[in-house]
């Protein structure tokens, strides 16, 4: 803070500066921090958790110059909740789920402080997190994977909805937007989706973590297929579905889970 201070009375582009125009570099810099923390590199993490720092330096610095609030205030709140959300560890009474001792923080409201612009895989999750505090839950994983099966019957009736209404004649720009789904099919694979991250809050899988698995594991694939399609000269723009999968299958054989 020491550092920040001496900045800003210095630099004119550090004294310029306010939390609204630091928001966009803040988010910037945590999700560079998690992108490091998903590669598990210590120098890059060390590097990133520097950087987050600066920016909450920034933040506190600038609280103090508009009187508004310090370092050991926020300190002190820190470490209030913390005895608060831990309370057999210091004497405060019975150890307590915390969704409880949060929503007696939140007055009662089940839902309250979920802010708007979560992730949606995040406030998904949050959602149901919550209901299942107070009891709206199933009691296994079979409820959830019921769910899924139900939601994806939905979805396939809508699908064929489409389709037996007809389409319309093909464009013969490439470059023109495809025919836009009906609400009722957007609605079917939101619910689909929700009831998949059900399930995997059900089985103790984090979805976001679990989807960006998913996600750096198609890209590797993926890029080895571009890998082997320059070594055997295949174009894979005009290859077409059955050569790309042959290539596919090959990947996975050589790769297996990775």
């Amino acid at each position: 803070m020491t550092m920040v201070r001496d900045l800003r009375n210095r630099c004119p582009w550090d004294r310029a500066q306010t939390r609204e125009t630091l928001r966009p570099y803040l988010i910037e810099e945590v999700l560079e921090l998690d992108h490091a923390l998903s590669e598990g590199q210590p120098g890059e993490i060390r590097g990133e958790v520097s950087d987050l720092l600066l920016h909450l330096a920034f933040q506190l610095v600038i609280a103090e110059e508009l009187c508004q609030f310090s370092s050991d205030d926020v300190a002190g709140d820190l470490e209030s909740k913390m005895r608060r959300r831990h309370p057999h560890l210091f004497d405060l009474g019975d150890a307590e789920p915390w969704e409880h001792i949060k929503r007696r923080e939140r007055r009662g409201h089940v839902l309250g402080g979920l802010i708007p612009t979560l992730p949606p895989l995040l406030m998904a999750h949050r959602l149901q997190e919550r209901a299942a505090s107070v009891g709206f839950d199933w009691s296994d994983v079979e409820g959830p994977l019921d769910k899924i099966r139900e939601e994806l019957s939905e979805v396939e009736d809508e699908l064929r909805s489409a389709r037996s209404a007809g389409n319309r004649p093909r464009d013969t720009d490439p470059n023109a937007p495809g025919q836009a789904p009906s609400e009722e099919l957007v609605n079917e694979i939101g619910d689909l989706l929700f009831a998949v991250v059900n399930l995997a809050r059900k089985a103790g899988v984090q979805p976001g973590p679990a989807l960006d698995r998913a996600n750096r594991k198609f890209r590797h694939r993926f890029e080895e297929i571009e890998r082997l399609a320059v070594e055997r000269g295949i174009d894979v723009s005009s290859a077409g579905l059955e050569v790309l999968d042959g290539l596919w299958g090959e990947v996975k054989s050589v790769n297996g889970q990775q």
